[in-house]
């Protein structure tokens, strides 16, 4: 469209569902490619079920492994199909996210869109740096906890498959949505209902929160678990504190 006519309501409709569509494609392009590739997408997902794994040789960790079950007859199907449209959606979110970019910049000004650049491009590399904390520490010491304790020696774990998987993709999610903290903050600074003082101020408060939601997220008991989870958060909490100062 030209400048001398405007795009109408019907106009925008249509291109929003041309960007709908090319997000679908592409993830669902990712999702093909990454179901196509079993064997590499599944020795990356049970890495941390064996001692094998990288953080518990860094760490020292005695040798174990975890043996996992299929309970269901199409349960491997349908996971081997959602964990490839997650990894898929990973893969595709940069292109997701140009898109949406490319589709609302023509209404903002040009600071709102350098605004909206560094929202966007900081709120990807921090839900990419919450699912990567999660996968190589959080998520390899819950696993190693849960799936080796047990309440007496006559009594072995069975753990499913379904099990493993559920709370891998749930903790991934949950702490990359965690890491959002310090673009949030920003945001609202900029907005002028967050400063620096008021966080300080609540900082206690916050640490209640913290400890409350790294229970959450690692249902384990021992407290070296609990403090491994709530340090990154404290830490964000701390950046958050210090980048609401750093723009006024």
């Amino acid at each position: 469209m030209s400048d001398s006519q405007p795009m109408t309501f019907w106009d925008h409709l249509d291109e929003l569902r041309g960007v709908i569509i090319r997000m679908l494609v592409v993830t669902l392009l990712g999702a093909v490619a990454a179901f196509c590739l079993k064997d590499e997408l599944f020795a990356i997902v049970l890495a941390p079920r064996s001692s094998e794994f990288i953080t518990y040789r860094l760490m020292g960790v005695e040798p174990f492994s975890i043996h996992l079950m299929n309970t269901g007859l199409t349960e491997q199907f349908m996971l081997h199909l959602k964990t490839s449209v997650y990894a898929g959606l990973l893969v595709a979110l940069p292109y997701i996210l140009y898109l949406l970019f490319r589709f609302v910049s023509p209404a903002l000004y040009d600071n709102e869109r350098r605004y909206a650049t560094v929202l966007v491009g900081s709120g990807y590399l921090m839900f990419m740096l919450g699912t990567l904390l999660n996968y190589l520490l959080i998520f390899p010491l819950t696993v190693k906890f849960l799936g080796t304790y047990q309440v007496s020696p006559d009594v072995a774990n069975m753990l499913t498959l379904q099990s493993y998987m559920d709370t891998l993709m749930t903790m991934s999610f949950v702490m990359g949505i965690v890491f959002e903290l310090p673009v949030v903050s920003w945001l609202l600074g900029k907005m002028g209902l967050l400063n620096a003082r008021m966080m300080g101020q609540w900082r206690r408060h916050a640490i209640v929160v913290i400890l409350m939601v790294a229970a959450i997220i690692t249902p384990t008991t021992d407290a070296f678990t609990l403090f491994v989870v709530a340090l990154p958060i404290w830490l964000l909490y701390e950046l958050s504190i210090l980048i609401v100062k750093l723009n006024g």
